[in-house]
């Protein structure tokens, strides 16, 4: 393993002179880049190029300005203690930019980077691997610009190896190349390749991508232009087989080597609003009416006693209560079919949204005579989400959801630890896998396969 961080001093100076003249970057900008190369593997093909990538990354990257931190066939301690450095220069910058050429995979829709030591065998090893959401969180600290740059899209033998440990059902979590990653407000997200696509590893010094990225990533254009420019030689010169994904969430423009360097910094930092009892209740009540039972509807009223819906919701008891009486055996809605009983595992992806980080939550499933349920237990047991619903027999559905928010850092508000939420659900289920998007407050996405 090599590691190292520097500043490059005359490269530094040169851009400080250029700003006075009106030609460069401005000198009271910070900027940080976090620079990986991991080829020399041991439990899986080597790849020639990323220890080159890294080297001719860092080195450009540091004439542009940039304080870098470069490391070069990490193991997995390292690769954490980099990634912690990382974070920490990030919160000081103004510019922050992730760049990682080497093996890398995708499980569940979460991305995972892989150390030179990592073995995988089966899904628990996967804990060893560095996951890009988190990385994504990381960049999110820089004050004007973020850049997660992915020269990883390559074939993963190790991923054959956990889907014939995952089984038949669980395989189907495993895709080719990387998951799609869309970017948040103030950020660029460059892959070397479309998500679920590989990537060539090339024939010369660098990577095919690599290559293009030296080629433009100096030159005096906006940034949003340079990178389309790197797509674009990346397209040509594979023959049009290989187009890189990128997604570009940014506000102004921004030189890193240009005439003018202008972002448009965030807005300045509100204070927290007070929680408002109400305000999750027309998303629980939404859910209520699509469940239509008398213990949703009381669950409704328990939770928001005092809010626009509860006289609806005592209506609404009354009135099943009373078909009951009259028709025992009728209900008011069918039951779901039974074709999708059994144990289904459940994943919560939330993207960052604003100043809320993004999270992964997995959820323990049960269907039993097409009655969904799932939930996922916080710390000392205490059940911090709960998802209910109906399946039919077309598998169209929209589910319930109730629960407690965890750390104020992954809510939309800065809520307080502990306050109730609830939102909906529409899904689509077939035998043995499922998927399903959050319709309230921020996008999440969900991924339900039987086990």
């Amino acid at each position: 393993m090599r590691a190292a961080s520097s500043l490059h001093l005359p490269g530094f100076a040169l851009a400080l002179l250029g700003c006075w003249l009106g030609l460069g970057p401005a000198s009271a900008e910070t900027r940080v880049a976090l620079v990986i190369g991991n080829g020399a593997y041991a439990s899986t093909a080597r790849l020639p190029n990323p220890s080159h990538d890294a080297e001719d990354v860092s080195a450009s990257l540091r004439r542009s300005g940039f304080e870098v931190i470069q490391g070069v066939d990490l193991r997995q301690a390292d690769m954490q203690d980099l990634t912690i450095r990382f974070a920490r220069a990030a919160s000081r910058a103004d510019v922050a930019l992730f760049y990682y050429s080497g093996h890398a995979m995708q499980y569940n829709g979460v991305n995972y980077l892989m150390p030179v030591d990592a073995t995988l065998t089966d899904e628990a090893d996967l804990k060893r691997f560095v996951r890009v959401d988190e990385i994504v969180n990381d960049l999110q600290q820089a004050k004007n610009l973020r850049i997660l740059v992915l020269d990883s899209c390559r074939d993963n033998p190790l991923a054959e190896t956990l889907k014939r440990s995952a089984g038949t059902t669980r395989a189907a979590s495993i895709g080719r190349g990387l998951s799609k990653v869309e970017a948040p407000r103030g950020t660029i997200v460059s892959f070397s390749t479309q998500s679920g696509q590989v990537a060539a590893d090339g024939v010369g010094r660098n990577s095919p991508y690599t290559t293009a990225f030296l080629k433009h990533i100096e030159q005096p254009q906006e940034i949003g232009d340079v990178f389309r420019d790197i797509s674009s030689d990346v397209y040509d010169a594979s023959g049009k087989t290989q187009l890189p994904e990128l997604s570009l969430s940014i506000i102004g423009k921004f030189y890193l080597n240009g005439p003018v360097a202008v972002t448009v910094a965030p807005a300045a930092p509100q204070a927290a609003p007070r929680p408002d009892p109400c305000a999750a209740a027309e998303a629980h009540w939404k859910a209520a009416e699509g469940i239509g039972t008398v213990s949703v509807f009381e669950d409704h009223l328990a939770r928001f006693s005092s809010c626009s819906f509860a006289g609806l919701a005592t209506a609404r008891i009354d009135s099943l209560k009373q078909k009951v009486a009259v028709a025992p055996s009728g209900n008011a809605r069918s039951t779901g079919s039974t074709e999708f009983d059994g144990n289904w595992d459940v994943t919560l992806n939330c993207a960052p949204t604003g100043k809320a980080q993004g999270f992964t939550r997995p959820l323990a499933g049960t269907v039993t005579n097409g009655v969904f349920h799932a939930e996922s237990q916080g710390k000392n047991g205490v059940i911090r989400l709960e998802i209910d619903g109906q399946i039919p027999a077309d598998g169209k559905t929209t589910l319930s959801a109730r629960g407690t928010t965890g750390a104020s850092a992954y809510t939309l508000n800065n809520l307080a630890p502990g306050s109730p939420y609830a939102f909906t659900i529409d899904a689509q289920f077939d035998r043995t896998r499922g998927s399903g998007k959050r319709n309230e407050a921020r996008a999440c996405n969900l991924v339900f396969v039987k086990r």
